[in-house]
């Protein structure tokens, strides 16, 4: 958590807003794609051979563009469902902190295929792609359910209507989704098992790194002080701008440092679990480690 203040504060304007519409555009763009020219998607798979050989080094990102699944259900809903996830998780994690999970579980993925590449190497003898002998066995398949299980941790009492008929709690699909993705650890060789873990690493390490402050927050509900008013109050903390050089704003964010002036749109709350008034803008509000007085 301390290393990711840090980089929040020096790199978090560099966060790209709305990230998940990007990456559910990529797939739409695919399923396009392939609808046309079902062999172009050939190029865009993730295959370290080409990588090196070729010097086809857009298919370090490319592969996110391959959908994995043609049923015409998956093609209808899960776009809409994994933009509503994401677009959930982004409020709840700030932007700076969803853009470290995706392009995370992104780069795991490409040293996974680079480390089943070196393995069959070295099993084989020599240098083999992957679109040619065993298809793609790397898509974001993993990558979506690393956000599934991301967004059911923080909110498993919350439902979801399958077919929107039969209501069902997030915790157990994770639990079923879990447990599937376990079964084909066990019964995949090599590839399966390699592609699985790489592609869930970000849920492992930065979720559940950050799991004291989002996953408990959020689930008990943390109760923040209503907003402060200043221009209702006489007690403040930061002051307008004022003719003998005031700080220039009335709202400061404790983690980021952003003030209103920064962000009209951002929305600041005090909390109650902090030890003394400390403020926090709304990317911060659930994440932040609580601060006491010894």
């Amino acid at each position: 958590m301390q290393l990711l203040n840090k980089m929040e504060r020096k790199f978090g304007k560099y966060a790209i807003p709305n990230l998940m519409i990007y990456f559910i555009g990529a797939y739409v763009v695919g399923i396009l794609l392939g609808m046309i020219n079902s062999t172009a998607l050939n190029y865009l798979t993730l295959d370290p051979y080409y990588i090196i050989h070729g010097l086809q080094l857009w298919r370090l990102i490319s592969w996110i563009f391959v959908p994995y699944s043609t049923s015409l259900l998956t093609l209808i809903f899960m776009p809409i469902f994994y933009w509503f996830l994401g677009r959930t998780m982004e409020h709840v994690w700030g932007s700076f902190r969803f853009n470290i999970f995706m392009f995370s579980g992104v780069i795991f993925t490409d040293i996974g295929a680079f480390i089943l590449y070196l393995i069959l190497k070295l099993q084989l003898g020599m240098a083999i792609p992957f679109t040619a002998t065993f298809g793609s066995p790397f898509s974001t398949y993993y990558l979506n359910l690393s956000l599934f299980l991301a967004f059911a941790m923080t909110f498993p009492e919350q439902r979801v209507y399958i077919y929107f008929v039969i209501p069902v709690k997030y915790k157990w699909l994770a639990i079923v989704y879990a447990g599937l993705a376990a079964y084909s650890f066990i019964v995949s060789g090599w590839i399966g098992r390699v592609a699985i873990i790489t592609s869930l690493l970000n849920f492992f390490i930065f979720f559940l790194s950050t799991r004291k402050t989002v996953f408990k927050g959020v689930k008990k509900g943390v109760k923040v002080k209503k907003t402060r008013f200043y221009d209702d109050t006489k007690d403040v903390k930061y002051k307008a701008v004022v003719s003998d050089g005031g700080p220039g704003y009335r709202h400061k964010c404790t983690i980021c440092g952003r003030t209103e002036r920064d962000d009209p749109t951002l929305q600041f709350r005090f909390c109650t679990k902090c030890d003394g008034s400390h403020e926090y803008c709304q990317d911060h509000l659930f994440t932040h480690e609580h601060i006491h007085i010894n």
